[in-house]
């Protein structure tokens, strides 16, 4: 199993629109065969913050969910173009 965990800040007056995305991303990599879990967090203390977590079966499940028409739509031109701060960790579980 492999784990990433991604987080995004995005501006205020985009924070709505981040959220609709995120809840895109997750609810359509939910479907994906190689992906266990998938969530969205949305910051309680600054709402213009968001956590992905991510569980995947193995290394090619990664690499196929960087590969879906959704990923390219909503994470590489929809999320990713909003952002003004992303960090990503990506590790086997301890």
């Amino acid at each position: 199993m492999i784990i990433q965990s991604v987080h995004y800040t995005v501006a205020p007056e985009d924070a709505e629109q981040a959220a609709a995305i995120l809840r895109q991303v997750r609810d359509a990599s939910r479907t994906e065969p190689g992906v266990i879990a998938f969530e969205v967090a949305r910051g309680t203390e600054n709402p213009n913050e968001f956590a992905l977590y991510e569980e995947y079966k193995d290394e090619a499940a990664i690499a196929a969910h960087g590969k879906t028409e959704h990923f390219e739509r909503l994470v590489v031109n929809g999320i990713r173009k909003l952002a003004q701060q992303r960090h990503a960790v990506t590790g086997p579980p301890l």
